[in-house]
């Protein structure tokens, strides 16, 4: 081997080149050896092959430009990637790859340490926060959303229930004379496990003792039966995590579909639940500011803003560790096949894009805004300008927001505001 060859041989590790196809291996090898491209040039070169298989966009031979001198090439080859990356996508010509029509899961119980009750993990002073607290008796999701960030964190197959949960919620200390909001659905599926360990035994029991407490349940399943078999204390709220058809079909995998989440938060809302809606992530597509208000339509006509506490909206943000899981993955997916722009410490969609689909997503819901039965609007972890951008109204404090939600949930479910 000459001195550039090992270089080569160097720079690989540690990169996504074995996931690369021979062909595209090949391809990159020769161009190295061509033009000797430098250790980082090379990690980007791989992870442009990467993503375009990832994105279904051919492979980089189709977009690699044919020129002597290195720095053209490359300047060349990033701008060519840039433009597939900004462009509006498309889903009409893609095909999913390797995505199980089932999961099969190892199942633990054991006693965790600490009590897993906490603040929502991506919480932050450089976004307007809700300060929701979460309960972790779950790790892991059966569901497989290609933009999940709970696979960065958990083995995706390993399901673990906390076995000393019950008892922990029986020794949870809370003021009386304050509400509280927690959530269950940020480390897994809130519904998806049914009753599975007594868990919604122990949640029920827990909203039952602790009035002042508000429990949301938070879902993309259509797992409803202990809901509809069992009385709900009135401080529960179901909401479930909703998208189009297109991302569902696409990058929601395993999850129910749109008709089915919509179909089981009517019958929750039947026995007297308030339930809520979560578009978190909208995605931008062709067309997807269409197919997005035909689900808000469907909303409005489905259920009264009496029956609803919220509705909340978020988009794509990503992380490194994130980026580099789904790189890592054999599967097909325009998740990341967005303009990366930093937001807060993270990437996302430009603001003007962020305007352009909060703004359609809160004027959609005009029906749902005034009156004693008005649902409560919020952003999820967004800057609190673009709140008065799209909303035409913000918050001075992460306080200001979590009060307004609070009290906004305690008027919805009929029960005093304790702040």
């Amino acid at each position: 081997m000459n001195d550039y060859q090992v270089k080569f041989a160097t720079a690989i590790k540690n990169t996504f080149f074995h996931k690369l196809s021979d062909v595209d291996k090949e391809f990159i090898q020769s161009k190295a050896y061509e033009l000797k491209f430098s250790h980082q040039e090379l990690k980007q070169l791989i992870d442009i092959a990467r993503d375009l298989e990832l994105w279904d966009e051919g492979n980089i031979q189709d977009i690699f430009p044919e020129h002597e001198q290195k720095k053209v090439v490359f300047t060349r080859l990033k701008k060519a990637y840039e433009e597939l990356r900004n462009k509006p996508n498309s889903y009409e010509n893609f095909t999913l790859k390797n995505i199980p029509k089932e999961q099969k899961f190892t199942f633990t119980s054991k006693p965790k340490d600490g009590f897993g009750l906490g603040l929502c993990p991506v919480a932050s002073e450089k976004t307007r926060c809700c300060n929701l607290l979460t309960l972790d008796a779950v790790e892991s999701c059966g569901f497989d959303c290609s933009y999940c960030s709970i696979q960065s964190f958990y083995n995706q197959n390993n399901i673990t229930f906390d076995s000393s949960f019950g008892e922990k919620l029986k020794n949870l200390n809370l003021e009386a004379n304050k509400t509280y909001h927690i959530g269950t659905g940020q480390s897994s599926d809130s519904l998806m496990w049914g009753n599975r360990e007594g868990l919604l035994n122990s949640l029920f029991k827990f909203a039952r003792e602790n009035p002042n407490v508000i429990l949301e349940f938070k879902t993309k399943s259509d797992n409803i039966s202990y809901f509809l078999e069992n009385d709900v204390p009135k401080n529960i709220l179901c909401t479930w995590s909703l998208n189009t058809q297109t991302i569902i079909d696409n990058e929601e995998h395993l999850t129910a579909s749109l008709e089915k989440r919509v179909a089981a938060a009517r019958k929750v809302a039947d026995r007297g639940v308030k339930v809520g809606f979560h578009f978190h992530p909208i995605v931008e597509y062709v067309g997807y500011l269409d197919e997005y208000a035909e689900v808000y339509k469907k909303l409005i006509e489905t259920f009264t803003p009496k029956e609803v506490a919220l509705v909340s909206f978020g988009t794509l943000t990503f992380i490194k560790p994130v980026i580099k899981q789904l790189r890592s993955r054999d599967f097909h997916t325009k998740i990341t096949q967005i303009p990366h722009e930093d937001a807060s410490g993270k990437t996302s969609y430009p603001y003007a894009t962020k305007v352009e689909m909060f703004k359609h997503a809160y004027d959609s819901f005009k029906a749902w805004q005034t009156g004693d039965d008005k649902v409560f609007f919020y952003l999820c972890m967004e800057p609190h300008e673009l709140w008065a951008d799209t909303f035409g109204y913000q918050y001075a404090t992460n306080n200001d927001f979590e009060h307004a939600m609070l009290e906004a949930y305690s008027n919805k479910i009929g029960q005093d505001y304790l702040v």
